[in-house]
């Protein structure tokens, strides 16, 4: 593995963190996640058509820039940095990459650029709050998680015309504003049960079309910052991701696949938030005096610092090295390294309201938007120790109580 960064990377790091800085402070973010669409659309232009972040780890011949996971780590890092709202999770990381790996040859023409330009925004819609486990990243996700054909989850039904989707799925990610829906459903019934994939046209398309039958509710989540909507679909025409020749393709494993890079993606932006709440920190107890002198000078905080800055540069480490295996195709530890990350940031935003006293427990201050990151994040991707668990299990850790040969 090589830990060094090009010249190419290091210059999306700066350019971006720049942008970042003189568009995206703590009250620019307050007021964007109160807006109808939850980001500000003025920015989502720029990093789109400027600096063309939907597309980055996407093929020139559909639009992108042609990357890999790396950079798109790379640029999510700085964008968990100010906690920046947008629709690069849910577009470009599990969405885009769904249809690339899935969709025919029409529909990644139609749809990939697009979404490369930032035109088109997607989201990934699982029954019920299972995104986790579609992803494969606390459990298996070959199981009955879209439906088992009982009620509730989402049921695909066949019909002349095409299909038909009935059901309900909740965490879903800017679920509430994204022009496309990727649905995931149960088909074939108890003879044939597998889980496809669906597109379902939104009602934000330039023409005013959309399916009928979709409602979309924004949830009122613990982080503003990551907005999630309640999709509930009622006979709705939807469309084969794919085609019917491949609708036996392992739509579980390209979901797991799918995971484990998001994984590497979100550790990353983890780790970033964890990075710039530890240098607010760092940059206040050199300010506040105790006793007559700046309490960052006493040795007990020295060392709680000096702790937290250990734990932020391993699961930095982590984060990259997720990104390298992702990559290149070695192994999945992407799970890992959000574990890692997850726990960095919570216990770094936990004393960062700490160490700054009254001031931190103030909805003024932005120290309680880290914390309810890191909480959040936990509740939509771990816990932690459930990340960990399926780790060890999927690598066949631990057996019978003994470690396995």
């Amino acid at each position: 593995m090589d830990a060094t960064f090009t010249a190419e990377q290091e210059e999306i790091r700066r350019t971006l963190r720049e942008l970042l800085l003189k568009r995206c402070g703590p009250e620019e973010v307050r007021i964007a996640v109160r807006s109808e669409g939850g980001y500000d659309s003025a920015l989502w232009e720029t990093l789109a058509q400027q600096l063309g972040l939907p597309g980055l780890a996407l093929p020139e011949a559909y639009g992108g820039v042609g990357c890999s996971v790396t950079e798109l780590v790379l640029a999510s890092e700085e964008l968990g940095r100010s906690l920046a709202p947008s629709p690069l999770l849910a577009t470009a990381v599990l969405g885009a990459p769904l249809l690339l790996a899935l969709g025919s040859e029409d529909q990644r023409a139609a749809l990939l650029p697009r979404i490369s330009s930032g035109e088109l925004t997607a989201a990934l819609a699982v029954p019920g709050a299972s995104l986790t486990t579609a992803l494969g990243l606390t459990g298996d996700n070959r199981g009955d998680w879209a439906g088992g054909g009982r009620a509730g989850g989402v049921q695909a039904r066949q019909t002349d015309g095409g299909w038909r989707l009935y059901g309900q799925a909740d965490q879903v990610l800017d679920g509430h504003s994204a022009g496309l829906l990727l649905v995931a459903a149960h088909a074939g019934g108890f003879a044939r049960s597998r889980t496809l994939l669906f597109l379902v046209r939104g009602p934000l398309e330039r023409d005013g079309s959309g399916s009928a039958g979709v409602t979309r509710v924004r949830l009122t989540s613990l982080d503003e910052t990551r907005s999630q909507a309640r999709i509930q679909l009622r006979d709705v025409e939807a469309e084969l991701l794919g085609d019917d020749e491949s609708a036996d393709v392992d739509v579980a494993g390209v979901l797991a696949g799918v995971g484990d890079s998001a994984a590497a993606v979100l550790a990353a932006e983890a780790v970033g938030a964890a990075d710039r709440v530890l240098e607010r920190t760092v940059e206040y107890v050199k300010q506040r005096e105790q006793f007559g002198r700046a309490i960052g000078s006493f040795q007990a905080v020295k060392h709680r610092l000096a702790d937290l800055y250990v734990q932020v540069q391993a699961a930095r480490s982590a984060a990259y090295y997720a990104a390298w295996a992702t990559s290149t195709g070695e192994e999945r530890v992407g799970g890992l390294a959000l574990a890692q990350a997850l726990e960095a940031l919570r216990i770094t935003a936990s004393e960062a309201v700490q160490l700054h006293g009254g001031i931190g427990f103030t909805w003024e201050h932005e120290a309680h938007l880290y914390f309810k990151r890191a909480a959040g994040d936990e509740l939509l991707f771990g816990p932690v120790h459930r990340l960990r668990e399926h780790a060890a299990d999927a690598a066949r850790l631990f057996g019978g109580g003994e470690v396995a040969v």
